[in-house]
């Protein structure tokens, strides 16, 4: 017998995740320099910097094991959002979030209903307890279509997921429509709510899905530190749910699963209030922006309430772009094929990225202006 006998049959057929290349790399292969980077969701404007001391000052003491329990992290959060702390749960970014709610509900013959596309680790993460994904398509304009989504789930349904607003497309669901939703759904299923991009979000209707804890145990909501904070490369988030549902995951989750380094920069992060609001202007006025100029080349958009948009590009854009050292994300992995993710960049970036893509598609890239 060979080894890959050994492994169960739902790790064996698991496509793992395919992260892309370092820039590093990408212009080695290329030949190019000073390349940018549009693809992976990350904060133009870097790590908060009172997160980025808090590390300086804490670096001298990693040989000591983290604050397993996040103490100081927990309380502050918790005084933040007006939970208990016995409602908080900490992992090593929301991915790690989503592996304990697995560990904790998911296993084989069971179903997991999420809408596609959506989060790419959803069905990773599915398949890789051996459950079943149900994944129920967006609408026509890329939202998630939660009436769908309830008539999906059917006695062996455990968890159904909703990722508010939606990576990729950028779109959300609003109070009204989740609330009757939620109305719709058997008492005995986890609803996991994913807000990783919830702090950019500007529509006045959007779900409070923290209120609903009291009367909807068994309600969770996924939130990280990586998008507004900019702390994406420490990996660290948390869960929001009720006392009795966040036990459990907390016997789910290994010792000392989140670092040192990673717990003082979230709870410096959370006191860094210029950084968090200079970043949200900074994105409203680079979605304003990149909405504005993709559709006065005719590229078509969709209305995004994250720090990215899915745009229609046409197939062959992405390697175009690469080429002129512009990073953006590939949607064919979707189902997407004439689709890009585009992550907002710093205002010279955004143009940059504008400008190339007018090149391209044969435009003037501004009124009156020679191209570059």
């Amino acid at each position: 017998m060979s080894i890959a006998e050994l492994i169960k049959p739902h790790i064996r057929d698991l496509a793992p995740y395919v992260p892309g290349k370092p820039m590093e790399e990408l212009e080695r292969e290329l030949g190019i320099s000073h390349s940018i980077k549009l693809a992976s969701n990350e904060n133009p404007l870097g790590p908060s910097p009172k997160a980025v001391e808090a590390m300086r000052e804490a670096a001298g003491e990693i040989h000591r094991y983290p604050d397993g329990a996040s103490f100081a992290l927990r309380k502050k959060l918790s005084g933040r959002l007006g939970v208990t702390e016995e409602q908080l749960v900490f992992g090593s970014g929301g991915d790690e979030i989503l592996e304990l709610i697995a560990k904790i509900v998911m296993g084989p013959g069971d179903e997991v209903v999420y809408a596609w596309p959506s989060f790419a680790m959803y069905p990773i993460v599915v398949k890789g307890m051996g459950a079943k994904g149900v994944q129920v398509p967006l609408t026509e304009g890329f939202v998630h279509d939660l009436d769908a989504m309830a008539a999906a789930v059917t006695d062996k349904t455990r968890v159904v997921m909703v990722c508010n607003p939606n990576n990729p497309s950028g779109t959300t669901v609003g109070a009204a429509e989740f609330d009757r939703f939620v109305r719709a759904l058997p008492d005995d299923v986890v609803l996991a709510v994913d807000e990783a991009y919830f702090e950019f979000v500007r529509r006045d209707d959007y779900p409070d899905v923290v209120s609903l804890m009291d009367r909807r145990p068994g309600t969770l909501v996924l939130r990280t530190f990586s998008k507004i904070y900019g702390l994406a490369g420490i990996r660290i988030g948390y869960a929001i749910c009720d006392a009795e549902l966040a036990s459990f995951l907390e016997r789910a989750r290994h010792p000392f699963n989140v670092n040192r380094l990673a717990e003082v920069a979230a709870l410096a992060a959370l006191d860094d209030e210029d950084h968090a609001r200079r970043t949200i202007e900074m994105n409203t006025t680079g979605i304003d922006y990149l909405t504005t100029e993709l559709h006065r080349l005719g590229i078509e958009t969709w209305p995004s309430e994250a720090n990215f948009i899915l745009a229609r590009t046409g197939g062959q854009v992405f390697d175009a772009l690469l080429s002129e050292g512009i990073i953006v994300r590939p949607m064919a992995g979707f189902g997407l094929t004439e689709h890009v993710r585009i992550s907002v960049g710093l205002p010279e970036e955004n143009e940059r990225l504008i400008k190339t893509l007018a090149e391209i598609r044969g435009h003037d890239p501004f009124p009156g202006e020679a191209a570059i």
